[in-house]
Formats: structure tokens, C-alpha cells, sequence
């Protein structure tokens, strides 16, 4: 389950009306939740507990997707998933893979997006993107003169700003997913310490240490 409360239809929120009758059909996506997508729309239902933040973030999905835009979908696409892969945001990097494939990306270069690094199948633009990526998630925006000026060969201003914002944007969506653990990021913590069989040591490296002291 989410960490915070989830409102539906209930809460009254007549902008997210519409929008829950496309995800949801008829259903109230707290007591009968799933997607068509196969995850369970808990992302919405928490959003709708504040409903102006709903909306706010609604509108930037219109945003990215508007015809205004100057930036290549499928380099928008290369942004968002790799952020969600960066973050490590199952559900975020498990969604934008269909959009990317919506968006005219190949089933290798959608399976590559992991480990881009070493994939042949991308352009010199595609991989200044997915690098860029890589500084604005892993590096917080430190990015090498090196790759700033492929994207400057490749793309406007306007296209890269555009790139910016919405790869940034992604970033925050796929660390909120995580937090609140929302959709396919609602999993326990997996980085815990696992006992020791009974009857056995507490610390392996004591017992090694141990034993080099006496050889000595």
C-alpha cells in the first residue's frame, strides 16, 4: 500500500473527474483499483489528496505532450526512461518503456536503455541525451563540457531547455514514486541485514581477523 491516504471519486475533485473516468471507467479507483495498464492507479488517488497538486501535475503531462513542443519524442522518451532507470523507479522506467516504443524508438533500443553506454544502436544525439540524462540525475545537474556541446550541435536552445525540464521533471516523479512507494515502486526495502544461521558468528571478518592474528 502507499504510504499516504488515497482519495477517489469521494474527495469531489471535479478536474480529476474526467481524467478517472478514462483510467477507471465507472469504477472508484480506491475501491476497485487497476489500470489498462495492468498497475493499480495508486499514483492519482494520491495526488487527489491535494487536489491543486493534481492538477498542477496533470497539466505537465499536457505540457510535454503538447504540439508546441520543439524536442523529438523519442528523445523526450530516451529522458524520461532513463531517469526512471537512474532513480531506479520500476514503475516510472516500466511506463515511459511503452511510450518510448509509442513514441518510434526499436525494441533494441528500448532494451539497451540500461546500459546504454555500451549499445551500438543509438545515434551521436541519442547517446548526448541519454548522457545528459545521466548528469542530471546521477551527477544533480554537473554536466562535462563534452556532452553540453553535442547537444548544441544536435539542438535549439528551445529543445534543449524542453529536454531539461521534462527529464528533470521525470526525476522527480520516479523519487516521489519511490518515497511514497506508488504503483510498481510500492516494495519493501531490500538492502537489510540478513541473519546469521543460528548458532553461527555474528561477524564473519572477526573470525578472519582472528585467524590472522594467531598465524602471526
Amino acid at each position: 500500500m502507499p504510504r499516504l491516504k488515497q482519495a477517489g471519486r469521494k474527495a469531489g475533485n471535479a478536474y480529476a473527474e474526467p481524467i478517472f473516468n478514462l483510467l477507471f471507467g465507472d469504477r472508484d479507483p480506491v475501491a476497485e483499483p487497476g489500470t489498462a495498464t495492468g498497475t493499480p492507479g495508486n499514483w492519482w488517488t494520491v495526488f487527489n489528496i491535494v487536489p491543486d497538486a493534481f492538477k498542477h501535475t496533470t497539466e505537465g503531462f499536457q505540457f510535454y505532450r503538447s504540439s508546441q513542443r520543439k524536442l523529438d519524442p523519442k528523445l523526450r522518451e530516451l529522458g524520461q526512461t532513463r531517469a526512471g532507470f537512474a532513480v531506479g523507479s520500476q514503475f516510472v522506467f516500466s511506463q515511459h518503456c511503452k511510450a518510448s516504443r509509442d513514441a518510434g524508438l526499436s525494441e533494441a533500443q528500448v532494451a539497451a536503455i540500461p546500459h546504454w553506454a555500451v549499445a551500438d544502436c543509438f545515434s551521436a544525439i541519442e547517446r548526448a541525451v541519454l548522457a545528459y540524462t545521466d548528469a542530471l540525475v546521477l551527477q544533480h545537474g554537473r554536466v562535462p563540457d563534452g556532452v553540453f556541446a553535442v547537444l548544441k550541435e544536435h539542438l535549439s536552445d528551445e529543445e534543449i531547455l524542453e529536454l531539461t525540464y521534462v527529464t528533470a521533471t521525470y526525476m522527480m516523479h520516479a523519487v516521489m514514486s519511490r518515497a511514497l512507494r506508488l504503483e510498481y515502486d510500492d516494495v519493501e526495502e531490500r538492502v537489510v541485514e540478513v541473519p546469521a544461521p543460528t548458532g553461527g558468528s555474528d561477524d564473519v571478518m572477526s573470525m578472519v581477523d582472528a585467524k590472522k592474528d594467531g598465524a602471526q
